[in-house]
């Protein structure tokens, strides 16, 4: 029995009106096959257009829907709520049920719809500011910015990223886009320029002709090291910088080495265990810099570490080597003076140092005349200390250090003697030897000799140019038992005055009066005393 249904479709009206045909009319049911094909194909037309239809309602629905914002959860309130930061604000927003609120940690990175709810998670963004991180505070808190607080910081959060991380002052740490959460960091890596790994082990005996410096650096650095209970007793603060000053090559930065090595030393056997020196090697012309402000981040960073070591057990030796040129007096005229700013900070961060009982600091300079008084007054600098051209027992010492027992010698001479024929060559006064004409204002003449400008580098040179004699010798004759002749040294001393490097590069006569301990306003000329030959053994220099 047909069913009277009202048809659905085309294809169901065309199998109703075949269910009604006679059964014996082929042409009617030719047709009726005819129709019903027809239907079916139209009704998978329809079908597959529904379907495209459908596809790009979805698509249109996607590219018309509102973008969502990515902001950076902070942390939950009471009542399911949550704190997001959406750039430079705050919102109290709700959180869709489904999110796994474990997944939620400060720093996560979320995606918020148009009310501002968290509807997802985001990836975490792989750019960002970086900052130099300042202080590490409690509840995870970091400030950010300049070394010195109050000047351009701020507080941000450690991300949950972090967590795993030890963060310290000097590090850097990359911030999310909303710039309130660290969420990488960066270890600080150590400027080598500043430190010595390892100091090589000078005992004070190797430091020729300086016994007032070395005893002086004893009495002021080593006694309060040992002694903490005594000097506090007293009421008496360790000295905690000293300025060694005097001509170049005169053992001023051989006696800063000496000092980190030895006190070290002194400092563990006292303490009981085991101390290691951290020895910040400064070239003042280096951290000079033209750009503003790079200089005193540069100083701040220095007395940083020095800080930071010094805390960590370190005994902490800050070796500043020609300090005249960072430290230079400042000037009150309109041109900016890059001592106006540095020296101020200088003395700020050596300041800062008088809490510290294990950090001292060693000026150097060849013009100490430069160096701005502010920085040489009492409880800044308070020691100040003449490293003096050597004597001539002096000058025995170094010949002795450098021409030690290691040394092969000609077999026909003997240790002892080519010292002492050397430093009797060295302090020769004759005509041979003679060296400058000082004329002074007030008519006289000083000659100055050979022995008037001595010192331990120059003697050092005159020691390695006698061993490229004798091994060039070695390499002629190919012989291996020949060494050193007082002939080599001879020979050494008369080249290492005749090249007249001892000299400044400078024609400035008040550089030159400088190295030999005159004073320019006394001084109207300087003149060079010629060889019999002819070579002049020093530049002219006359006012």
């Amino acid at each position: 029995m047909p069913s009277h249904d009202t048809p659905q479709s085309i294809l169901d009206l065309a199998n109703r009106i075949a269910e009604l045909a006679p059964r014996d009319d082929a042409k009617m049911n030719n047709y009726l096959a005819s129709l019903k094909q027809a239907a079916q194909s139209l009704e998978q037309s329809e079908e597959e257009r529904q379907a495209l239809l459908a596809k790009y309602e979805e698509a249109y629905q996607k590219l018309t829907a509102p973008a969502n914002r990515t902001g950076a959860f902070l942390t939950w309130l009471d009542g399911g709520l949550a704190l997001v930061a959406l750039g430079d604000s705050e919102y109290v927003v709700q959180a869709d049920p489904k999110i796994d609120s474990s997944s939620l940690s400060t720093g996560t990175a979320v995606r918020l719809n148009e009310g501002y709810a968290i509807v997802g998670l985001a990836p975490l963004s792989a750019f960002g500011p970086v900052v130099s991180v300042g202080e590490v505070l409690d509840n995870d808190r970091l400030r950010l910015g300049s070394d010195t607080p109050g000047q351009g910081s701020r507080i941000v959060l450690t991300g949950a990223q972090l967590s795993g991380f030890e963060i310290k002052a000097g590090d850097e740490v990359r911030l999310d886009p909303s710039g309130r959460i660290a969420v990488e960091h960066f270890a600080r890596k150590e400027s080598r320029d500043y430190f010595f790994e390892d100091i090589p082990e000078i005992h004070w005996d190797q430091v020729g002709g300086q016994e007032a410096a070395i005893g002086l650096i004893r009495d002021t650095i080593e006694q309060p090291l040992l002694y903490p209970d005594l000097y506090a007793k007293f009421d008496k603060k360790p000295v905690k910088g000293i300025l060694l000053y005097g001509p170049p090559g005169c053992g001023k930065t051989l006696i800063g080495k000496a000092a980190a090595y030895n006190l070290t030393r002194e400092y563990a056997k006292h303490v009981g265990h085991e101390v290691k020196e951290y020895f910040m090697y400064i070239s003042g012309p280096k951290i000079l810099n033209m750009w503003l402000g790079e200089t005193e981040r540069m100083v701040r960073d220095i007395f940083r570490i020095a800080r930071e070591k010094a805390k960590e057990g370190h005994l902490v030796f800050i070796f500043m080597d020609e300090a005249e040129s960072v430290l230079r007096t400042r000037s009150s005229g309109r041109w900016l003076n890059i001592s106006n700013t540095v020296v101020p900070q200088f003395c700020a961060e050596l300041d800062g140092l008088v809490a510290l009982e294990n950090v001292v600091l060693i000026l150097t300079s060849n013009r100490p005349d430069y160096i701005d008084p502010a920085v040489l007054r009492p409880e800044r600098i308070d020691r100040k200390v003449k490293v003096s051209r050597p004597d001539y027992e002096a000058t025995k010492q170094i010949l002795g250090i450098y021409l030690h027992q290691d040394i092969p010698l000609d077999s026909n001479e003997t240790r002892q003697d080519l010292v002492e024929k050397t430093v009797d060559y060295l302090w020769l006064k004759s005509p041979k030897s003679e060296f400058l004409k000082v004329f002074q204002r007030n008519g006289s003449v000083d000659t100055l000799y050979r022995k008037d400008l001595i010192s331990g580098a120059l003697i050092k040179s005159v020691v390695d140019r006698a061993k490229d004699v004798a091994i060039r010798r070695a390499i002629d004759n190919k012989a291996e038992e020949l060494g050193i002749r007082y002939a080599d040294l001879e020979y050494a001393v008369d080249a290492e005055y005749r090249e007249s490097e001892i000299f400044p590069k400078s024609d400035t006569q008040e550089d030159w009066l400088k190295l030999l301990d005159y004073e320019p306003d006394n001084v109207v000329s300087v003149k060079p005393v010629v060889s019999d030959n002819g070579a002049t053994y020093a530049r002219k220099t006359v006012i």
